[in-house]
């Protein structure tokens, strides 16, 4: 019987830094191309790669990479500004609702209800014990205290998680010449499963625009 030939794909490498190809790959028969880059015309693409995850392989495996990396994400206004258009000092109740959402670092849709987003979110319960959740949504009533004519408004940090690792795709006939093949430092981002948040409340001076504008 023909040896099967193992080679790598690795995605994003240039950003993410080289993760190693599983212990089972031959290190002398692997290839690596740039999922940014120009891949070689007898190459697959990384989107090939990866939509043929559980949907034309016989197996289709995420290898973690370490243990998930948390973050904030950058804050950003969240609800509605309140104005103050009265001559003393009011406090309000801001109401809001802000979603955050997962992300990958190969710009492909990603369900965890099918293909390599599906294998994706199984092989991180199983390792970290922990729900991947495709996207959290926050809701909250928050006090805004503003002068007079002043502008109020809030802002909300949510807290985020990154997951890199190795797809390892196995095909029962040859796929652009390999039985084998590997989508190296593939790399999510999504909602950290401590869903808690940084929210603070903000004012500023109105515009003279803006207190024009009051009733």
């Amino acid at each position: 019987m023909q040896a099967r030939t193992i080679r790598a794909l690795v995605a994003s490498a240039s950003v993410l830094g080289a993760l190693a190809v599983p212990a089972t790959a031959n290190a002398e028969d692997a290839g690596v191309i740039n999922a940014r880059g120009v891949s070689a015309a007898e190459d697959p693409t990384v989107r090939e790669l990866l939509e043929k995850c559980d949907n034309g392989t016989d197996s289709c495996v995420f290898h973690p990479a370490g243990e998930p990396e948390y973050f904030t994400a950058d804050t950003k206004q969240v609800g509605d500004p309140v104005y103050n258009c009265t001559p003393d000092d009011q406090r309000h109740n801001v109401t809001w609702s802000d979603t955050t959402s997962q992300s990958n670092s190969v710009g492909l849709s990603m369900t965890t209800e099918a293909g390599f987003g599906k294998i994706f979110a199984v092989s991180y319960e199983q390792t970290f014990q922990h729900t991947w959740e495709e996207s959290h949504t926050e809701s909250q009533s928050t006090f805004v205290d503003t002068g007079s004519h002043q502008v109020g408004w809030v802002e909300r940090a949510a807290q985020m998680q990154k997951v890199r690792g190795t797809y390892e795709l196995h095909f029962e006939d040859k796929f652009h010449d390999h039985y084998i093949w590997y989508v190296n430092d593939f790399e999510a981002t999504g909602p950290a499963e401590d869903s808690s948040t940084a929210v603070s409340q903000h004012s500023r001076d109105m515009s003279q625009e803006e207190v024009d504008a009051c009733p």
